[in-house]
């Protein structure tokens, strides 16, 4: 992979290594695709949940979706390894995308935070394996 390839791929996150020829060590290469899937999955479950709102599924059924659509892309990331799981995609994603959606003074409608808050609570359930209503979002 060309070196700014993977510099876009992990968004400047991981750096351009000084000198350039570090690119040959198979860790840093390693780290940088591991950045760029964290980003591409966290970006991933955010349009899963958005989508889900736009057409109006409720948490319990849509959250089962989203979670499986998450499952798949997780094991496509690190095929027969023991890569990223679901579950560190959805806690990224709480501190990555959820305050600038449920700030008090973010433009989204009450509508739209009490869907992302309902769908954290279910999602969190869903991938930690919990019961039905041990996870309730405060609304």
């Amino acid at each position: 992979m060309p070196a700014v390839s993977l510099l876009l791929w992990s968004e400047g996150i991981a750096g351009l290594p000084d000198p350039v020829e570090r690119l040959e060590e198979p860790e840093l290469v390693r780290r940088m695709c591991r950045i760029g899937a964290d980003l591409q999955l966290t970006r991933l479950l955010q349009a899963l949940v958005t989508a889900a709102l736009a057409v109006g599924a409720e948490p319990g059924e849509g959250a089962a979706a989203v979670a499986e659509v998450l499952r798949v892309a997780c094991g496509l990331i690190e095929p027969g390894r023991a890569g990223i799981a679901p579950a560190e995609v959805h806690r990224m994603w709480r501190v990555a995308d959820l305050p600038g959606i449920l700030h008090p003074a973010s433009d989204a409608p009450e509508w739209g935070k009490a869907g992302h808050r309902a769908y954290d609570a279910e999602l969190e359930r869903l991938l930690r394996g919990e019961r039905a209503g041990a996870v309730r979002p405060c609304v």
